[in-house]
């Protein structure tokens, strides 16, 4: 008979990267949470055993930046496969953005048939944006009283034509919503770009029949970023609104919100993988699968954004996971392209392999731009973001020393297009475990049954 004092799991041997330093240590795990930290953990008082030696052991991701298709678009990915794919890269925690399903999260009905969609079909757990629209400005509180982590707004537009789609906000909108979002202490994040720049500047590409992708990178320079940025700070410093900058793609872009930030501002950025691994000059090559807005920019922004991110200017990676069906990936023109990367399941790879091994990042600074950032700027820090004990015990198990190539066939998510199909990784997730239970392994794949629950 096992004794009721056993531990449920022992993750033994593991290089575990914790908050300020990355030591070999065993991992003790009961009823969901780390409950030992040693260097040698007694095999003989767990129910299971896992031999980590060789492995590295970070906290799972929190992906703040997911775009799941539901309720309500079908063919569109969706809970079950896009959480798997964010299992399989390493993602314990994720939080989905309120726009494409139908209804889009802007009211609290909307919000219920979202979770409902979610619920017992999640391999990871999860929270839940809202929207800030127009005329939908007294519909904030509600959401917030539901349990949203924070309101999305987009300053450009979606691009979604049909009449009950999510909807850029007018300035009135962003700055009365700003009120009311600081009102009840939440964050406010953005999509950084000026529609009045973009649109003009793509309509004035589509009349000369300039439709390349270099055509569309042009239509969206950097100075849309900085100036919807600009705005959006002078806003939110008359209202004292809490702001998240999303997919920032410039150098430029997080320096403003630095100083902002070093004036006082609550602000905080985030940028994505695609930003750093990927050029204009790929999106060339690769086409469409590498659309996305803001654009990939060229190699000596992408330089220069990883120089700001290695002096700490950056407070957090995540995906923009937005997928579709390859279908809306070919059109006659690159305008008319369905603009998203879908990248969940590669984020953690990529970011361990680019900034830790080819360019010498600390793991430990790594760890906190993938899961310590997310996990304070959103509330969820009592209980997810690090290694530590008293904390759900969200691991991931990575080896460092395996290079291999990805293929469409290692791909978990609905539609098996990536920008990343073809590219050499510099390490592979092994293992990932939610509260203690594994949810996928290298081997066996993906657990049978589904984990996730709602993070409030």
């Amino acid at each position: 008979m096992i004794g009721r004092d056993k531990l449920d799991v022992i993750i033994k041997k593991g290089t575990v990267v914790l908050k300020n330093e990355v030591r070999v240590l065993d991992i003790g795990i009961k009823s969901g949470k780390i409950v030992q930290l040693g260097e040698r953990l007694d095999a003989d008082q767990a129910v299971e055993l896992v031999d980590a030696a060789g492995l590295t052991v970070m906290a799972g991701m929190i992906d703040v930046h997911v775009h799941l298709n539901e309720p309500g678009l079908g063919d569109w990915e969706g809970f079950e496969t896009g959480s798997a794919a964010l299992a399989a890269g390493g993602c314990t925690t994720y939080v989905d953005m309120p726009l494409n399903g139908i209804p889009p999260t802007v009211t609290v009905s909307a919000m219920r048939q979202k979770l409902a969609a979610a619920k017992d079909r999640s391999y990871v757990d999860y929270a839940l944006w809202g929207g800030l629209v127009p005329g939908k400005l007294h519909e904030l509180i509600p959401l917030h009283e539901a349990g949203v982590v924070g309101f999305k707004a987009f300053m450009s537009s979606p691009g979604d034509p049909s009449e009950d789609a999510f909807r850029e906000v007018d300035d009135y909108t962003l700055y009365e919503g700003m009120k009311i979002i600081a009102s009840v202490n939440k964050v406010l994040a953005l999509h950084a770009e000026s529609e009045p720049i973009v649109a003009k500047l793509g309509q004035a590409m589509r009349a000369e029949g300039r439709l390349t992708s270099a055509d569309y990178v042009a239509s969206r320079p950097v100075i849309a970023e900085l100036e919807a940025i600009n705005r959006a700070l002078f806003y939110a410093e008359q209202t004292g609104c809490t702001l998240h900058f999303v997919h920032i793609s410039s150098e430029a872009g997080v320096q403003l919100i630095k100083q902002a930030r070093e004036s006082g501002m609550n602000v905080t950025v985030e940028t994505c993988p695609h930003y750093l691994t990927l050029t204009a000059a790929d999106l060339d090559v690769l086409g469409a699968v590498a659309k996305c807005s803001p654009p990939l920019r060229d190699t000596a922004e992408q330089e220069k954004l990883w120089s700001v991110l290695a002096k700490g200017h950056v407070d957090m990676i995540s995906s923009d996971h937005s997928p579709c069906p390859a279908s809306m990936k070919e059109a006659d023109n690159f305008f008319d392209a369905w603009g998203g990367i879908a990248g969940a399941q590669s984020s953690m790879e990529l970011m361990v392999g680019e900034g830790h091994i080819k360019r010498g990042l600390p793991l430990t600074q790594i760890s906190e731009l993938l899961a310590g950032g997310p996990a304070r700027r959103f509330g969820l820090q009592a209980a997810k973001g690090e290694i530590r004990i008293g904390i759900d015990a969200d691991l991931v198990l990575i080896d460092l020393n395996k290079t291999y190539t990805l293929e469409e066939e290692h791909l978990y998510q609905k539609h098996k297009h990536s920008p990343y199909i073809g590219r050499q990784l510099h390490c592979k997730i092994k293992a990932t475990y939610l509260r203690g239970q594994l949810v996928y392994g290298e081997a066996a794949g993906l657990s049978e049954s589904k984990h996730g629950q709602w993070v409030k």
